[in-house]
């Protein structure tokens, strides 16, 4: 309890501060500070950049120019790529920010709901004329627990506290119990019905005589000690040393054991649920390729790309005269000869120039005192300086290839909305003017541009998308899909690059579709594409790119090793299915051998079944779903489709919505009872984290909202193999032991007190003085039975190395109803004999029979704790002589116990009676009866039917 209390008071005080946090509200007076905890819908907020935003608020005014800026919703979708959002036009273009109370406006906003990715609302100015309605969507609003990536924002919030989207996409966490402490509660259930039965029994042999239900009640307290009361205090004192360990552990430094309950859940795990941004990956995107179809560059060759960009630039310059007409004469050339075969170094400098243009990056300069915004993007050399540039854009891929093209020296310094200035190797500007930009979708998995070349007014159209979308769009070629295969094989993104020189007048006719076909009111999107269509017709492939989202250390290898272990991994992602797909490959979570089946995009019930039935004849293969299928199949067929999945070597869900990911977890628990275990490293993680039966967080680039929330949390991914073979085998092993033993220690004594008492015609007397049952249960057995948490079957190297012997302990066999009995069993034939020869034995000295017999009792307990033990540890030996120690030693000023009390008329114990030989060989033969027949059992056992940890032993 308190421990536990502990646990709530330290949430208490991270929930304060961030409660506390000042943010600057607009008011008619100016600007005020108020603590995020007492934000309002209606105020008017100002927040900066690289500040979280406090609340859910549309945008209506920055900073910036352009009016938009980008914010990282990490914490969110758990993408680290940055998201533009637009203000609202009519607010932006008020020409100061005190003119926002001068217009009547409201806002008007549908009921709070859990998705993040649509809103719908309207803004309507009334004191205009007419009034201006503008319509709301997803990128005119910032979601709280975003933080703004660029400029300065101000936004009137519309939603707080619970009605946020990140609050309603986080469940209530639930308190939870490990399946060992609900299988040990049912066994002392049944130890509680054990000792109702036994009582009545006695009772019923004593034949009811005189006040029977007063004895009832007296046999119910002699024989208590079947309910092993000391089993929570000895199991919550073990949890504590395992935690312990696992924080001591130096192969898996920063490990923290945030909830000390479940450790023995670490032994058990069937499924685990595993994020991909952050967790399986690094989140750092890297190019890696360049192929241009006859030749290929890798992470070695770059400089060649460097020198042949730096020829072409300097041939450009040498052949322009100094003037700067830029590259006329070259250009000229190719466009009279189109059958002469391009040199490999013309062929490189379009390749990287198309790459460098075709985009959606803008660069940022962190502006330096004295630097305004408006000299930001003057022409000047020096406000290009590299070190203080950095790239933004909604995609961490596209800023690697910008960065790239940087390192082999063209570099984009500046862009607005219709320009792009490009630095070359020499230093000289080139600008770009920005005709048209057609921007990615995930229908069209493409995106173009037109520029025009401001030096030679050539227009082109550059196009760079998904292989299986700019196949049909580029020339005819032999290469592009055997490359493209073989680069997703290696784990890389592909991006098919091509480009089209158009002429002034096809260009003219372009846009005048174009610009008709936005106009149009009726299917204007496919109008739009249908335009855009008849631009994309036999482009000029110039290169296929690779970029690499790098993995987290040994992700392969502990992958396989959970594998082996037993445990199905499905990986849940907010990332696209692509991504999602080549990261199953690359990190071999889907394996070289297996298929993968992409399971189609459904909107309703007949679609779902068809789907599911294709899905059916698949054997063996991995599967692949998105988010909305996903949905709808849960919605029709929950039980076919989990079923199906269960069956899966691995699964993949893409694009899943925090609270989906925790759905799936409740759907895995309910159908299959296993038991599971949730692993992530962001703020979208943490409903996941907290629905799992254990919940691992990371440490991560996308903050501790994870690891706050987890029940262990770990530094790196790879951790976990260890977590889960090494202590969460212990755990779970040792547990079962000490809790088995404690049981037995307490039916052992009962069975004596049983046995006495029938002995004795049924008289409900106590065996043994109040303090030597005291004493039993704590300084005479208490070290051993505990140092019971030391053990291991085996050594850490081994469970590693064999990950296979993880699977056994899945089916729970280490404490079951079998091994119970079998303690049971074990605890009666002891107790009876212990009894049965104190008596025997002691037929003369009738008196000395409770000397005798708990002398026996402890000797037999502590050789039954070197039975139980696997491997030694010093320790153990330490706290045998101890507790040996003591009792020896309180059996010379204790001795007033060792009578039978009030039976024997007074007839006390001398130290001279135990110190004869006749009762250490009594005490001895008595021991040896009760311990050596289970020591000969135990080693038939081993020798007939070793576990498999023995083979492997040996």
């Amino acid at each position: 309890m308190t421990r536990e209390a502990i646990d709530e008071f330290r949430r208490f005080q991270r929930d304060k501060e961030v409660n506390s946090q000042l943010y600057s509200k607009l008011t008619v007076r100016g600007k005020v500070q108020v603590k995020s905890s007492d934000i309002q819908v209606g105020d008017l907020i100002i927040v900066e950049k690289n500040q979280r935003i406090p609340s859910d608020m549309v945008f209506l005014r920055t900073s910036d120019k352009a009016g938009s800026c980008f914010i990282r919703t990490d914490q969110l979708d758990g993408e680290t790529d940055w998201k533009l959002k637009v203000a609202v036009s009519c607010t932006q273009r008020l020409p100061a920010l005190g003119d926002l109370f001068s217009i009547s406006a409201y806002v008007y906003a549908q009921k709070p709901q859990m998705d993040i990715h649509s809103f719908e609302g309207t803004f309507t100015r009334e004191d205009s004329d007419p009034p201006v309605h503008e319509s709301l969507s997803i990128e005119n609003t910032l979601w709280a627990s975003t933080v703004v990536a660029s400029g300065t924002v101000i936004g009137v919030v519309i939603y707080t506290g619970k009605e946020t989207r990140s609050v309603m996409n986080t469940s209530n966490p639930k308190n939870k119990v490990g399946l060992l402490d609900l299988e040990l509660n049912r066994l002392t259930k049944a130890l509680f019905l054990a000792l109702v039965a036994l009582s009545v029994v006695m009772v019923t042999l004593q034949g009811f005589v005189g006040p029977w239900y007063r004895n009832l009640f007296r046999f119910l307290l002699l024989f208590s000690y079947i309910i092993p009361i000391s089993l929570r205090v000895n199991l919550d004192m073990g949890k504590a040393v395992y935690g312990w360990m696992m924080m001591k552990d130096e192969n898996i430094p920063g490990t923290v054991v945030r909830t000390s309950t479940i450790p023995e859940e670490l032994g058990r795990l069937v499924y685990l649920l595993t994020d991909k941004t952050g967790t399986l990956t690094q989140n750092e995107m890297v190019f890696k390729r360049l192929h241009l179809g006859t030749v290929s560059y890798g992470a070695d060759t770059m400089d060649e790309i460097q020198s042949h960009v730096r020829d072409s630039y300097s041939q450009m310059q040498s052949q322009a005269g100094g003037n700067n007409t830029g590259s006329t004469p070259p250009r000229k050339a190719q466009s009279s000869a189109p059958k002469v075969r391009k040199s490999v170094s013309s062929r490189i400098h379009e390749a990287v120039k198309a790459i460098v243009l075709c985009h959606n990056v803008t660069p940022v300069y962190e502006s330096r005192a004295g630097v305004t915004g408006e000299t930001e993007f003057a022409e000047a050399d020096q406000d290009f300086s590299d070190e203080n540039r950095t790239y933004q854009a909604s995609s961490p891929d596209e800023v690697a290839l910008v960065q790239w093209t940087e390192s082999v020296g063209l570099t984009l310094v500046s862009r607005d909305l219709t320009s792009m200035q490009l630095k070359t190797p020499s230093g000289q500007v080139l600008s770009f003017c920005i005709l048209q930009l057609f921007p990615f979708t995930s229908e069209s998995k493409r995106m173009g541009i037109i520029v025009r070349d401001e030096s030679t007014a050539e227009i082109t159209f550059y196009m760079k998308g998904a292989d299986v979308a700019m196949s049909p769009i580029v020339q005819y070629n032999d290469w592009l899909e055997e490359e493209c295969g073989n680069m997703a094989r290696e784990g890389l993104r592909t991006l098919v690059v091509a480009k089209k020189a158009l002429t002034e007048e096809q260009y003219q006719d372009f846009e005048s579709r174009y610009t008709q076909a936005k106009l149009s009111m009726h299917d204007r999107s496919l109008k739009v594409a249908a335009v855009v269509e008849s631009l994309e017709r036999e482009m000029e492939l110039l290169c296929l790119t690779g970029v690499e989202d790098q993995l987290q250390a040994d992700v392969r290898p502990t992958l396989e090793m959970l594998r082996n272990a037993g445990i199905k991994i499905w990986m849940l992602t907010g990332d696209k299915l692509e991504t999602a797909t080549c990261i199953a490959k690359s990190s071999h979570l889907v394996s070289r051998t297996q298929d993968i089946h992409i399971f189609r995009q459904v909107t309703n019930r007949g679609e779902a079944h068809l789907e599911l039935n294709a899905f059916r004849r698949k054997h063996d293969c991995a599967l692949v779903i998105s988010g909305d299928s996903l949905e709808v199949c849960l919605k029709y067929y929950e039980h076919e489709f989990v079923e199906l999945a269960c069956q899966c070597p691995a699964v993949v869900c893409c694009r899943c919505s925090p609270t989906q990911k925790a759905h799936i977890v409740t759907l895995l628990q309910q159908h299959t009872g296993r038991r599971t275990c949730a692993i992530g490293d962001g703020g979208n993680d943490v409903s996941m984290i907290q629905a799992a039966d254990c919940g691992i967080g990371i440490e991560g680039k996308e903050g501790k909202q994870a690891s706050l929330a987890a029940d262990f949390s770990i530094r790196q991914f790879r951790h976990i193999g260890r977590l889960l073979m090494v202590h969460g085998r212990n755990s779970y092993k040792r547990s079962a032991a000490l809790g088995q033993f404690v049981m037995h220690r307490g039916l052992i004594i009962s069975t004596m007190q049983a046995v006495f008492s029938s002995v004795f015609y049924f008289a409900s007397v106590p065996l043994y003085q109040g303090f030597l049952m005291v004493g039993y249960a704590t300084i005479y057995t208490m070290f051993p039975v505990f140092s019971l948490v030391l053990d291991q079957d085996v050594k850490p190297e081994m469970a590693m190395l064999y990950p296979e012997l993880y699977k056994d302990l899945t089916k729970g066999r280490s404490l079951s109803f079998k091994t119970f009995l079998i303690w049971v069993l074990i605890s009666i034939y002891q107790g009876g004999i212990l009894m049965y020869g104190a008596l025997v034995l002691f037929e003369s000295e009738f008196v000395h029979v409770v000397a005798i017999s708990f002398t026996a009792l402890i000797l037999t307990e502590l050789l039954m704790v070197a039975l139980t033990v696997r491997t030694w540890h010093w320790l153990m030996v330490v706290a045998e002589f101890l507790s040996l120690g003591c009792y020896v030693s309180s059996l010379a000023f204790l001795n007033e116990y060792f009578g039978i009390g009030r039976v024997s008329f007074g007839a006390f114990l001398d130290v001279a009676f135990i110190t004869t030989v006749a009762f250490l060989w009594k005490v001895s033969a008595i021991t040896v009866v009760s311990c050596l027949p289970l020591y000969v059992l135990k080693y038939l056992r081993r020798k007939l039917s070793p576990p498999s940890y023995c083979k492997l032993a040996s």
